[in-house]
């Protein structure tokens, strides 16, 4: 039976992932809906690059970008004492970049789909931006904030090509599960790699279910 550490690693990998989406494409996606400056289409096309990039030439940039020579690897290396590549933390940013369109863009079609009208409604109750943000805004952008973090969490549990290139593989720290996978495959461990395999196919599909089921209640219950 193969060990279940690098599940565990891809675990915490997606769970902290979604977290920092969540605080970073909330902000972006609210303002890709609401505003009408010329570069939001730019700034659109930069944030879906994922969906069409080979993860490997993500890879290689962000490998670049989280280097010791970098400004923002070599900031890391003098702050930590460690560098970003081939490190959990240099996962972490590279996973960011890798599913940040899962995040933005079900809350871009979320909060351009709610409109100006109710925030306009409660700031006229007095209430502060904020205030409207968290009391009407996010209710009612709630499917999208569901969809992101779900997809966002599966997307980078499925990661392979950029986590490799990134983080390597180092066991406890860099081997996730998509990696065992592949390092089964090539060591002929056939079983083991049908379990871990299996694994994720049953989480892909659970995941599916779930973002269909929830988008068919909240049409229902809209």
């Amino acid at each position: 039976m193969p060990s279940l550490g690098p599940l565990w690693l891809s675990i915490q990998l997606a769970a902290l992932t979604t977290l920092v989406l969540l605080l970073i494409g909330t902000p972006l996606a609210l303002w890709l809906a609401r505003s009408r400056a010329r570069i939001v289409p730019v700034v659109e096309a930069v944030t879906a690059l994922p969906l069409v990039l080979p993860p490997t030439v993500l890879g290689f940039y962000l490998l670049l970008l989280l280097s010791p020579d970098s400004v923002l690897g070599g900031f890391w290396l003098r702050l930590t004492g460690e560098t970003l590549t081939f490190s959990f933390p240099g996962l972490v940013v590279a996973s960011v970049f890798y599913s940040l369109p899962f995040m933005v863009q079900p809350l871009q079609a979320a909060f351009a789909a709610i409109g100006r009208g109710p925030v306009e409604a409660a700031q006229t109750l007095r209430a502060g931006p904020l205030d409207a943000f968290l009391s009407v805004t996010v209710p009612l952008a709630g499917r999208g904030f569901l969809t992101g973090a779900i997809l966002s969490f599966a997307h980078t549990m499925g990661e392979f090509g950029v986590v490799l290139m990134v983080g390597g593989s180092i066991p406890g720290q860099t081997r996730v599960i998509s990696i065992a996978i592949f390092e089964h495959v090539e060591t002929l461990e056939y079983a083991q790699a049908h379990l871990l395999s299996a694994i994720l196919l049953a989480f892909s599909f659970a995941v599916l279910v779930m973002v269909y089921a929830l988008n068919g209640r909240w049409r229902i219950h809209g």
